[in-house]
């Protein structure tokens, strides 16, 4: 059996027409919703992660703006720069790209965001708001991850999910969205005992733990799916060998280049599992298409009176619960 693979590239490229509509319609009733990101210093990873987020703003016909602050920026000023951002009515989501500075409070500027416009959805409002059930901005990876389910047709409710991983922004949501869905949900993390026998219990596996292959081909049930949310640069040939060794042409990609990317799911796991997200290729692209969701979606609810009831309620960025 070989699993079907969860196409992240394909949803993504379904929600960002569904997106382009939506911003169309909204433009018509002369709302434009518009995305700011700050990024921080010259990290070139971020930079070209922000450069992507800029150009699906474009794509999709939404406004976007980005500041630059110094690496040597402290607490106040960026906390200025939030400032001006919430009081800026053409801005309907803050995107602060971390990591930030050292010198910087990381957590006071993520939480001076006003949670309308807090688009990644880590304001403790928002968070509070996904607990409680009730409507909020919810963070992008793990409601990327509920759409490849939901468009794949993945049973939710009643199902056993286990979710690998604690984190505030993926492990914690993932698992609060999974339970709103009626699964039954068993989160797991470094000290978690007997963790294969949990996964292997799992019609639903969720990996985040950011380690490379960590979760071994027989810790899946036959036939369950599998949400590899991790992202891992492999470098070493002995770890590209355990990995890749049933995989020859991976191998020789990384022997050539030197660097492979592995998500946390052995890729022996698609001789097993029913369903599958590719690394890259699955939850990856979904993460930035959930960016530009939650920006409309600020955009709506922020505006609910000057646009049209049935738009005001509908579209994709309503499902990210």
């Amino acid at each position: 059996m070989t699993a079907k693979i969860l196409d992240g590239i394909k949803i993504r490229d379904a929600m960002f027409a569904e997106l382009k509509d939506e911003v169309a319609i909204l433009s018509s009733a002369g709302i434009r919703p518009g995305l700011a990101a700050v990024l921080v210093g010259e990290n070139p990873a971020s930079q070209l992660y922000v450069k992507s987020k800029i150009a699906a703003c474009e794509q999709l016909g939404m406004g976007s703006g980005l500041i630059t602050p110094p690496a040597s920026v402290g607490t106040a000023d960026m906390l200025a720069i939030v400032e001006d951002l919430n009081r800026d009515n053409d801005t309907d989501g803050i995107l602060i790209q971390l990591p930030l500075p050292a010198q910087v409070d990381t957590k006071r500027v993520l939480e001076a965001v006003d949670p309308a416009k807090d688009v990644d959805g880590f304001h403790p409002v928002n968070l509070g708001r996904l607990v409680s059930g009730r409507p909020g901005l919810v963070a992008c990876t793990p409601a990327g991850c509920m759409e490849i389910l939901r468009r794949n047709g993945i049973a939710l409710e009643g199902a056993n999910a286990v979710v690998l991983g604690r984190s505030d922004i993926v492990g914690k949501p993932m698992a609060l969205l999974l339970m709103h869905a009626n699964a039954t949900v068993t989160i797991c993390h470094s000290k978690t005992r007997d963790l294969p026998e949990l996964v292997r219990g799992a019609d639903i596996v969720v990996a985040a733990m950011g380690k490379a292959g960590f979760v071994e081909a027989d810790w899946i049930k036959p036939g369950a799916a599998v949400i590899d949310v991790g992202t891992n640069r492999v470098t070493e040939l002995s770890e590209a060998e355990r990995l890749f060794r049933n995989l020859p042409e991976r191998l020789e990609k990384f022997k050539a280049k030197g660097n492979a990317l592995a998500g946390d799911v052995h890729p022996d796991a698609v001789n097993v599992a029913g369903a599958l997200t590719p690394v890259p290729g699955g939850v990856g692209p979904m993460t930035i298409t959930m960016l530009m969701s939650n920006t409309v979606k600020a955009s709506r609810m922020r505006r609910a009176k000057a646009v049209p009831r049935a738009i005001a309620s509908a579209g994709p960025g309503s499902g990210g619960r």
